[in-house]
């Protein structure tokens, strides 16, 4: 009998650990151990570890930490949960003896116990991964008994793009032009949602004119995933939102108004 780890138990790592936890043995770690449960960690720790589900911050010591958990726990195949920068899972994969598999998280954070069975898992490994139709295997049938659906993409640094070009900071850029809209709604005096209702039958028949809530970009996600990939361009997102939090008074209010109906 093997168990699998989740480390760490935040917004990513707690409702991965409920999941999974549902038709599997697992156990929750964080350097916080009042997240964990401890009677169960130490009732089954000293188990072999079959798989370490990683969904720690990334730090600039996110890969000696990893692998720090991997000597810790001795698993036989890590997987990456949290958003990483290109080439992580590649050089992680060199420091490894065992497989390691990249698999983002998609969804908002306050619904990620729904949103987890949402969307499908993307998921990769590097060209040199060990064991590769073991782990492929045997990720899919954990990921498909917790009620997850699951998708192979053909590299690591195709994922890791996608999840910060194609998610995260696609969006940062149409709540941009949101804040931009705004601030133009604002200086001519006209209602911004009024203004917005031009589109509304664009939107709905061609699917490329969304309206977004015009608030400031907070969060753990959008603004920091920036610094992964270090493009000049996708940094204006940031300065952006800067500028848009000094011209308009209730910029970090203002959201809560759409957030309501974007948490449905």
């Amino acid at each position: 009998m093997k168990k699998d780890v989740v480390a760490g138990l935040g917004e990513i790592g707690n409702p991965l650990l409920k999941t999974l936890s549902k038709n599997a043995l697992v156990i929750g770690y964080d350097k916080d151990i009042k997240l964990m449960d401890q009677k169960k960690f130490e009732k089954y720790g000293d188990l072999q570890t079959s798989f370490l589900h990683i969904a720690i911050p990334v730090t600039k010591k996110f890969i000696s930490n990893v692998i720090t958990l991997q000597k810790k726990f001795q698993p036989d195949c890590i997987v990456v949960h949290s958003t990483i920068g290109p080439g992580y899972t590649t050089k992680l994969q060199s420091k490894m003896p065992i497989p390691v598999i990249y698999s983002p998280t998609r969804g908002v954070h306050k619904r990620m116990l729904k949103d987890l069975k949402r969307y499908t898992k993307f998921f990769a490994i590097s060209k040199n991964t060990p064991r590769k139709n073991w782990v492929i295997s045997n990720y899919c049938s954990k990921m498909k008994k917790a009620g997850i659906k699951i998708k192979k993409m053909s590299n690591p640094e195709t994922l890791e793009l996608a999840k910060i070009v194609c998610d995260t900071s696609y969006l940062g850029w149409l709540v941009n032009y949101a804040q931009i809209s705004n601030t133009i709604a604002k200086q001519f005096g006209v209602n911004y949602d009024e203004m917005w209702t031009f589109s509304d039958e664009i939107h709905k028949i061609l699917g490329n004119r969304p309206k977004m809530y015009p608030g400031y970009i907070g969060g753990h996600c959008v603004i920091p995933n920036l610094d992964l990939i270090h493009n000049q361009t996708l940094n204006l997102i940031k300065k952006m939102n800067y500028i848009y939090a000094r011209q308009v008074k209730n910029a970090k209010t203002i959201n809560k108004k759409y957030l309501r109906k974007s948490n449905r």
